[in-house]
């Protein structure tokens, strides 16, 4: 994610500050040296550092358990909303992805029993306890039992709404699932943005971030509903416009302006891919280097994906890699298409208004 800072990895999982995260430390040191002194802004910034301590332990609860699966976690994110575990993707056994979305409260159950008993405190002392006058440590074992009743409101993608969508998906098939999840989800950002006109701000910034992470679940999941039964060759562009490294700019120009392609695989004389020339590179390219540049100098590197290769699996590489269009290639590694985010977003709008529609299948 941009304007994060990378501060350690931990069992190759980067962590990383998002500079709201900073400028909050800031903010909230500031404003307690501005009422109570220095020992005031060194007590709050102290405390909010072991919040997030707490808050990156509940993320590597999620990572942990989700590496027992085979799935591995390049990063994790922390901002003054809390922490996003970027998982390359979710379980797809609902006993799974329930054991994964579990054990982030968990962990905060430890820290908050590890709390108690080692510093003798009782529910009761806590239940009653005056957050303004509270020793730092009371304070952080109420933000850990905090933290578990938060994350298990069944509120999707929360942890409380992932739980739900493994439990329903159980008894109604995944897809069924993260659907009724994310409407649920929904209902939750809506009543969030309710409370924090009210009482608390932040309240009302997890509740947008829950509307639009619960939509974009539920439209990953229609993708993979609609593309579990197809393959790359089903979407692509077949028989693209093609370049070679040595033509000049001004034919990539050609070929832009006559076909409907933004997007031009590039070959070496033996036929290989060698690159990739999107539209924003050769206009670059124009104004920097002119028309007679080698459209070498601009293209990028390309990794041609086989036309039998399931959509879904393509589409996830090219997310990865950040891309939006790749050449496709048969057994023989000639190529044969271009599949780009752009074709694969007007086959799920076809989806959307179809359900039942049948795309034609290429040999």
């Amino acid at each position: 994610m941009g304007w994060s800072l990378t501060i350690g990895h931990i069992g190759g999982t980067a962590v990383r500050l998002h500079f709201t995260f900073l400028l909050f430390l800031v903010w909230v040191g500031l404003a307690d040296y501005a009422a109570g002194g220095p020992a005031a802004a060194v007590d709050s910034v102290a405390f909010l550092i072991l919040v997030f301590l707490c808050v990156t332990l509940h993320e590597f609860g999620h990572i942990l358990t989700a590496r027992r699966f085979g799935i591995h976690t390049p990063e994790v994110i922390l901002s003054p909303i809390g922490g996003i575990a970027n998982m390359e993707r979710m379980p797809e056994q609902p006993m799974q992805e329930l054991l994964v979305a579990i054990a982030g409260p968990v962990v905060n159950v430890v820290i908050l029993a590890l709390l108690m008993a080692g510093f003798g405190l009782g529910v009761s002392e806590l239940t009653s306890l005056n957050f303004e006058t509270a020793t730092l440590v009371q304070r952080l074992a109420v933000v850990n039992a905090t933290l578990v009743l938060f994350n298990l409101v069944p509120a999707f993608p929360m942890d409380g709404g992932r739980v739900l969508r493994a439990l329903l998906a159980m008894a109604m098939g995944p897809a069924k699932a993260t659907d009724v999840a994310a409407r649920i989800g929904q209902g939750f950002a809506f009543l969030f943005v309710l409370l924090g006109l009210f009482y608390n701000p932040i309240l009302m910034l997890v509740g947008i971030f829950i509307y639009f992470a619960a939509g974009s679940e539920q439209q990953a999941s229609a993708f993979n509903r609609f593309a579990s039964q197809l393959r790359v060759r089903d979407a692509m562009e077949p028989s693209p416009a093609l370049l070679r490294g040595s033509d000049p700019l001004s034919r990539a120009v050609d070929l832009l302006l006559s076909t409907p392609q933004r997007d031009f695989p590039v070959i070496d004389d033996h036929g290989a891919a060698i690159g990739l020339l999107d539209r924003e590179a050769m206009l670059i390219g124009l104004k920097t280097h002119g028309a007679d540049a080698d459209v070498a100098r601009m293209m990028r590197e390309s990794s041609p994906v086989p036309q039998d290769v399931a959509l879904a699996e393509a589409f996830a590489d090219m997310r990865s890699r950040g891309v939006k269009a790749e050449a496709v290639s048969d057994r023989g590694g000639r190529i044969v298409g271009i599949l780009t985010v752009e074709n694969i977003a007007e086959m799920m709008m076809v989806e959307n208004a179809r359900p039942d529609w049948r795309f034609a299948r290429r040999n």
